[in-house]
């Protein structure tokens, strides 16, 4: 997605959402609006609506943010990460490029996989 304009994303998304999204920020802990959301549905890039993790994906893992134990198939974009003294996996939507959070493999599910996401980043489309 070439065409993303920041300056309209600048008057669209808050000043968090941008922040994290476009500039690798993260949100507080626990203080994300989507971490205990239970509502069955799926949650799409705030910045270009792509469909990204199922609600059937989602566990709580105690750390503070949305977690997911799988990404839709060719949804997320790994990035290796080397900032703030730490060597981790970083997250993007793979349609335009936004950070999503970290994914760790230190999951508890089958697939071993915890995707660590900040709640900014999404949006729920709840299942009716």
């Amino acid at each position: 997605m070439d065409n993303i304009n920041e300056e309209e994303l600048k008057e669209r998304l808050t000043p968090e959402e941008y922040a994290v999204l476009r500039e690798k920020g993260t949100e507080t802990p626990f203080s994300g609006k989507l971490l205990h959301d239970d509502r069955d549905g799926m949650y799409k890039c705030k910045v270009c609506s792509q469909n990204l993790f199922s609600s059937d994906a989602k566990f709580d893992s105690g750390t503070g943010w949305p977690s997911f134990d799988k990404a839709i198939l060719g949804s997320v974009k790994e990035i290796t990460d080397d900032t703030h003294g730490m060597s981790r996996t970083e997250i993007v939507c793979s349609n335009c490029g936004s950070h999503l959070g970290h994914v760790f493999n230190d999951g508890p599910t089958d697939t071993g996989m915890r995707y660590c996401l900040n709640s900014v980043c999404l949006d729920l489309d709840v299942k009716d």
